[in-house]
Order: C-alpha cells, then structure tokens, then sequence
C-alpha cells in the first residue's frame, strides 16, 4: 500500500499552508469555554472563512488524503478546532454524503459547508451506551411524520444544535439491530427539553435531551426505515476512522512541549520517564502510519474508513491517557493546578476510552471482524 504523496497532494498542502499563514493572525480571541452561544458564532464564522477560501469541502467532497492533510496543516498551525461543527463535519456530514438521497444531501450539506447550521449527535440513552443496539427511543409512523418519545444522553452541542442525527427504534418486535433508523430531527421542534449536563473538565459540551411526542418528517429519514444500525456503521467508521486525525497531530506536539519542560524543571534526569516519552513518541509515530493506512484503504473503498478505525480508536484512547499520565508526572504537585497546562486536558482524556464507542466495544469488533475470532456468548 502506497502511503506517500502525489505532487498534487503537496501542492494543495502547501497552498493550504500559505492561506494559514495569511489568516490565521488575523482571527480575534476566541470566547471562553462555557459561552457555548459565542463558542457557535465563533466556530460557525471560521467555517465560513474555510468555506470562502474554498476549503471547506474537503471533509466529503475531496479525497481521504486530501482531508488528512487539511486536518494534519490546520492542527500544525494552530487553527481552530471544529467546535460546534464536530457532528456537522465529522460524523452526520460525510453520512449524509454517503447515504442521503440527492434531496437530501441539497438540503444539508451545503448549510454545514457554509457555517449556517450545527448538528448535535443524539446516539447514546441512560440504559444504551456502549450497548447501542439496546436504544429504546421509540418513534412511531403517523402519516408523513415519526413521532418520537424516549431521552437521549451525551448528546454532544444540543443546547447550540439546529439539527439531530438521531437514532430510534421503528420495530420493537424487531431482533435489536434490525428495528434501528437514523432521522435528522430538526433541534426546533415542539416536544424537545435540553438539559446541559457538565462533565469533570467542568466544560458543558453534552446535554441530556428528552423527547415528548415529537414530530419528525418521514423525508428526513435517512436510509430505510429499520436499516439505521447500517448507516450508523458508517456514521461510527468515519468517527472513528478521521475524526481524531488532528487529536493525534496535537498529542504529538505535546509530546515535544512536555520534553522541553521536563528539561526545564529537571525531571528529565529520570531515565524512567525519558523511557516512556520515548516509547510514546514511537506510539504516536505508529499511530499516525495507521491513520494514513486507513485513509488509503478508505480512498480504495470509495471513501468511507473500514473497521481499522476501530484498531486506531482503540490504541489512540489508551495512548492519549498515558500522554496526559506522563504530563502529571512532568509537572509534579502542579499538576492539581487547573490552570496549568494539560491538566484539564488529562481529565477530559479520562472519557476517550468510553466515548466513540468503549475500548471493549472496540476489542470485540476487533477480535470478531478483524481477526475472524468468534462472539462471546
């Protein structure tokens, strides 16, 4: 497998580079963590500006390689995150390209590109996390409508959210994965209560959301009715498979940061730790080969990323904690100072291991579709 680059591929790199560059110092402050409402304005105007310089449709309509290396230069630079469009872009986005009718795709992509509309993602419920297939939100035909009643929790950017990519169960009868369907709930509709739930970060970017007899457009079903644990295959590769490119781009520059300080405060004298930012810096280096592993075997399969995400998602988790474990261990006592640098960072990595799917979700995956290994009974 060809994991290098074109000339053409370098050659958008290094435009994207010179845009950056030019950009970048002249972006205002952004607004603090808990100002979701201006954290939205902030996000949705750097995607406008993306979209204005022509780079804003790389997370669907351009190659796999052409996404990494946007992800890899905007992180290198130091470009704002995602924020609030993290569904729009990453997860409901490229899932709406690939299996939206035409109607469909013309109705919400265009306002994602443009910075006009957020998503949230309304998966996960209190008694069906890692176990999704056991969601009990229920929505019912009525006409030309579902009407949806059940509670979501961990819905990520709901309280900023004009749209939800929704799972709900049409078919109780139905064996637990096949009476799944995926529907784009408009976040305005009558019947829906957000409750921001705040995490130990003390960051508010979920909310539990509850659903009352909700009306939701049959046309804004994506796939068939009871095919959504399909389409929610696809929604998870792509979250699994690209949406963490920038994280590991980021971890690998701390990595470097981390040695400059233990150099600094003289913890660098400690063999055991010069050892384990070694063998981290080996880990992120592997780790970046099987991201460009999945991203051309996704080029190869029509641009959606296959179960490797999953032994990326997997290894990534447990690497990130161990990162943020060897930054408390560089900055000593100070790392109970929330204040200091990666200590907030080494709480919210407590969550990678459970969030995206649990690493024991992703084991068996591995185990059962990679290695052909059979199910536990």
């Amino acid at each position: 497998m060809d994991l290098s680059y074109t000339p053409e591929e370098e050659e958008f790199r290094v435009r994207l580079r010179e845009w950056l560059a030019k950009v970048l110092p002249t972006l205002p402050a952004g607004p603090s963590p808990d100002d979701w409402p201006g954290r939205r304005a902030y996000d949705l105007g750097w995607q406008r500006m993306l979209y204005d310089a022509g780079y804003a449709d790389v997370h669907w309509d351009a190659s796999p390689t052409t996404r990494l290396i946007f992800l890899e230069e905007t992180e290198k630079a130091g470009a704002p995150y995602v924020g609030a469009n993290f569904v729009g872009l990453l997860h409901a986005g490229p899932t709406l390209a690939a299996e939206g009718t035409p109607e469909q795709r013309a109705r919400w992509l265009p306002p994602i590109l443009r910075g006009d509309e957020v998503w949230c993602q309304g998966f996960s419920e209190p008694d069906a996390g890692s176990d999704l297939a056991a969601l009990r939100t229920r929505a019912r035909r009525d006409g030309d409508d579902y009407v949806v009643s059940g509670s979501k929790i961990w819905t990520s950017h709901a309280e900023v959210a004009d749209w939800c990519e929704l799972l709900v169960r049409t078919d109780p009868q139905a064996p637990r994965h096949r009476g799944i369907t995926w529907l784009a709930m408009p976040m305005d509709a009558d019947g829906i209560t957000v409750r921001p739930l705040r995490t130990l970060a003390g960051s508010a970017e979920f909310a539990e959301v509850f659903l009352d007899e909700v009306r939701v457009p049959v046309a804004h079903r994506v796939g068939a009715e009871n095919d959504g644990w399909r389409v929610t295959m696809v929604t998870l590769s792509f979250e699994r498979g690209t949406a963490f490119v920038g994280e590991v781009v980021a971890c690998r520059r701390v990595l470097g940061e981390l040695a400059r300080t233990a150099r600094e405060n003289g913890r660098w004298d400690d063999p055991v730790l010069r050892r384990r930012l070694g063998r981290l810096s080996a880990e992120f280096r592997a780790l970046w080969r099987l991201t460009q592993w999945n991203v051309s075997e996704a080029e190869a399969g029509g641009g959606v990323p296959g179960v490797g995400g999953s032994v990326f998602k997997l290894s990534y988790s447990h690497a990130r904690q161990e990162l943020y474990d060897t930054a408390a261990e560089v900055l000593g006592p100070d790392c109970l100072d929330l204040d200091r640098p990666w200590v907030l960072d080494r709480l919210s990595s407590l969550s990678y291991t459970i969030a995206a799917g649990t690493s024991q979700i992703q084991r068996n995956i591995v185990a059962e579709r990679i290695l052909g290994l059979p199910k536990g009974r």
